[in-house]
C-alpha cells in the first residue's frame, strides 16, 4: 500500500495509544487488513508517558497463551513482572497470594509504542501517520478521516472502517459514576526497601476519604526502586498538592522508605461508570478503548480487555461482517453496576469489601472474576462471600435508577 500522506487503506485507526496500536498490530499481524494509524504530532496533544498493568499466563519471555491474558505479542515491552500479589487490610494485616500461573505485568507506553511502531513499519500493510484528526464521517462505501499535517496541509484518508480511540468529549449518562484518580512517584531509595517479587495492589493503611475509598499501590522495579501511587475511588479528583501530601504521608509514614528521591511522576483519572458506551457511531465508524467501553467499571483495568477486544474485532473483519462485539459481557457489567452503586451509597465498606475478596477467594478465581472471565457458578460462590444484604438490596434497586449526565473529568487513556 502507498506510504504517501493521505490515500486509502482497509482500516484507519484514530489515536495511537494502547487500544489503537493493539488493534493495528492485530490486524496487520494476522493479515486481516491494511491499516493507517493516525497519531498526534509531537507537542501538547501527545499524552505523557503512561503505565499499563495487567495479569497473564505468559512466562515472561513472550510466550503467552493467546487467550487475551498472555503477553506473547508484547513481551518485549514488558518492564517488570511480579509472581506474588499483596493486599494490606485496613487493620494493617498483609495478605500475600500466589496467583500462579498468572503474573502481574507492567508495560510503559513509550516502550509499547516503540515496539508496535517498528512492527508496523516493517509490514507492507501498516503505517503510522503523524497528523491531527479533525473529522471522522461515513461516506459511500466506507468512512473518511480528514487530518491536518504538522506543516498545515489537509489530508484525507478513506477506508472501509474507522476505529476511533480518542477520549470522548463527555461521558454518556450513567446511574453511578465514580472516578479512579491517582498520582504516582517513581522513587529511588537510599537503602533497599522493596521486594521485587511482590506487587502491592491495594494498601488500605492510608486515611480514608469521607466518601469512597483510598489505597496505596506499590510496584517494585528493584530493591531500591518502585512506582508508589496514591489512589482514590471517589466522585472528584484532588489537586496536585493534595496528591503530593497523600503520597508523602504514604511513602514516609506508612512505607517508611527513609531517604528517597522522586525520578518522575504520573497522574491520571479513570472513569468508573455504568454508562452505556456506544461502540458504533456510524455505518463504518466504531469506538474502541476507554471511549468504546473497554475500561472495566469496577476496577479501572483496560489493557487486557483491549487485547481481547482487538482479537475479536480482527476475527469479525476476517469473517466479513461489520459487527463489533462488546469488550465486556453483560453479566460482568451488571455486577459492576451493583458494586459501583453499593460503594457510592456507602452500603458497603470499600476497604473491607476488597480485602475480604482477596482473603476468601482463591487467587486464580479472583483474577478471573476481576477480568470478567468467571462462570455463573463461580460468581455465585464469590457473591456469597460478600455482604449479601447490602448487595442484594442494591441489585434490586439498580434497574430502576435513572441514567443522568455527570461532570466529565479530564480523562485520558486508562493507565491500568
Amino acid at each position: 500500500m502507498s506510504r504517501e500522506p493521505g490515500g486509502t487503506s482497509d482500516v484507519v485507526v484514530v489515536g495511537g495509544g494502547a487500544a489503537g496500536l493493539s488493534l493495528a498490530h492485530r490486524l496487520v499481524e494476522t493479515g486481516v487488513a491494511t491499516v493507517t494509524v493516525v497519531e498526534p504530532p509531537d507537542g501538547p496533544r501527545r499524552p505523557a508517558e503512561r503505565t499499563w498493568c495487567y495479569w497473564d499466563h505468559g512466562d515472561g519471555n513472550g510466550n503467552g497463551n493467546g487467550d487475551g491474558r498472555g503477553d506473547g505479542d508484547f513481551g518485549e515491552a514488558v518492564t517488570a513482572t511480579w509472581p506474588l500479589l499483596r493486599v494490606h487490610g485496613p487493620d494493617g494485616r498483609p495478605l500475600t497470594v500466589d496467583p500462579a500461573p498468572s503474573r502481574y505485568r507492567m508495560v510503559r507506553s513509550t516502550a509499547f509504542e516503540r515496539l508496535v511502531h517498528a512492527r508496523l513499519e516493517r509490514s507492507p500493510g501498516g503505517r503510522v501517520l503523524r497528523a491531527t484528526a479533525d473529522s471522522v464521517r461515513d461516506v459511500p462505501g466506507g468512512a473518511e478521516v480528514r487530518c491536518t499535517a504538522p506543516d498545515g496541509r489537509t489530508l484525507t484518508l478513506r477506508s472501509r472502517y474507522v476505529f476511533d480511540s480518542r477520549p470522548l468529549p463527555a461521558l454518556p449518562p450513567a446511574r453511578t459514576q465514580l472516578l479512579q484518580h491517582f498520582r504516582g512517584w517513581f522513587v529511588r531509595t537510599r537503602a533497599d526497601r522493596f521486594d521485587p517479587a511482590v506487587a502491592d495492589l491495594m494498601d488500605f493503611r492510608v486515611p480514608q476519604p469521607r466518601h469512597g475509598l483510598a489505597f496505596g499501590y506499590v510496584l517494585p522495579l528493584a530493591a531500591d526502586r518502585a512506582l508508589v501511587e496514591y489512589t482514590e475511588f471517589s466522585r472528584t479528583p484532588l489537586t496536585t498538592a493534595a496528591y503530593e501530601r497523600a503520597l508523602g504521608h504514604y511513602a514516609r509514614e506508612v512505607l517508611r522508605l527513609g531517604e528517597f528521591t522522586v525520578d518522575t511522576a504520573e497522574q491520571g483519572v479513570i472513569p468508573m461508570t455504568d454508562a452505556r458506551f456506544p461502540r458504533r457511531v456510524g455505518a463504518a465508524v466504531f469506538r474502541i478503548g476507554t471511549a468504546g467501553g473497554a475500561t472495566r467499571p469496577a476496577t479501572g483495568y483496560t489493557f487486557a480487555a483491549v487485547q481481547r477486544h482487538s482479537r475479536a474485532i480482527a476475527a469479525a473483519l476476517r469473517d466479513g461482517h461489520g459487527r463489533v462485539p462488546a469488550p465486556h459481557g453483560r453479566r460482568a457489567l451488571a455486577m459492576d453496576a451493583v458494586l459501583l452503586r453499593a460503594l457510592d451509597t456507602g452500603r458497603i465498606d470499600g476497604p473491607a469489601f476488597f480485602t475480604g475478596l482477596f482473603r476468601r477467594t482463591p487467587p486464580q478465581r479472583l483474577l478471573r472474576f476481576l477480568d470478567g472471565a468467571t462462570s455463573v457458578r463461580e460468581e455465585w460462590g464469590i457473591g456469597l462471600r460478600t455482604p449479601v444484604g447490602p448487595m442484594l438490596r442494591t441489585a434490586l434497586e439498580v434497574p430502576f435508577l435513572p441514567r443522568r449526565p455527570h461532570p466529565t473529568p479530564g480523562t485520558g487513556e486508562s493507565p491500568r
